[in-house]
């Protein structure tokens, strides 16, 4: 089934992805999360699918492939660092599928594989994978290697090397700026037919 939710007055609908940037204003340990973010390029860290109902989302990070709920509609990712390990702010929201030609029963059928694909990842408890340049193997994920793969199934294909170093091996890694920049998205504060298009 897909879900519709709003979370910081943006449209989601599972198989959509929220990117983050680590860290937050208002801590010490959101501190320490914000200067890890900056080993990574670009502005978007952290990817998560949104799967439904209500903030119910699927994420890998340092305990793995994982499932947490994000009450309410906006994003408060302090009361959860205890369980997902990571203290983030919401940037936006990217629509892996909203420039594709899928017709409408195709599109469903795409997110709702995206869905099962991702729960069944946390469901077989699958590890973090810092093999990085690895981004092919199912046996652990990345936050934004996971949302690769869950689409490139269905020839989705993610890693189009934007806004990210132009390096040989360095092009090997699925970065969550590259998911951000090869999808149309909307900007956390920004009014809400003002989105930014695949460059």
């Amino acid at each position: 089934m897909i879900h519709h939710h709003r979370i910081e007055g943006i449209p989601l609908q599972s198989g959509d992805v929220l990117c983050t940037h680590d860290g937050a204003e208002e801590s010490l340990f959101g501190a320490v999360w914000r200067m890890l973010g900056r080993l990574l390029p670009g502005e978007i860290d952290h990817c998560v699918v949104y799967i439904g109902p209500g903030g119910r989302c699927v994420e890998s990070g340092a305990r793995g492939v994982i499932v947490f709920e994000m009450p309410g509609e906006t994003w408060q990712s302090m009361p959860l660092a205890p369980e997902r390990e990571l203290v983030d702010e919401l940037v936006g929201v990217a629509y892996p599928l909203a420039q594709e030609r899928f017709t409408a029963e195709e599109e469903a059928s795409i997110r709702q594989g995206v869905v099962d694909f991702c729960l069944e990842m946390a469901a077989e408890n699958r590890p973090y994978n810092f093999d990085f340049l690895n981004a092919q193997t199912a046996r652990g994920f990345y936050c934004s290697q996971l949302v690769y793969k869950a689409y490139l199934q269905f020839g989705v294909d993610l890693n189009r090397n934007l806004g990210v170093p132009d390096d040989p091996l360095l092009g090997r890694i699925v970065f969550p700026e590259e998911i951000w920049n090869a999808c149309f998205h909307r900007r956390v504060g920004v009014c809400e037919g003002d989105a930014s298009p695949v460059p």
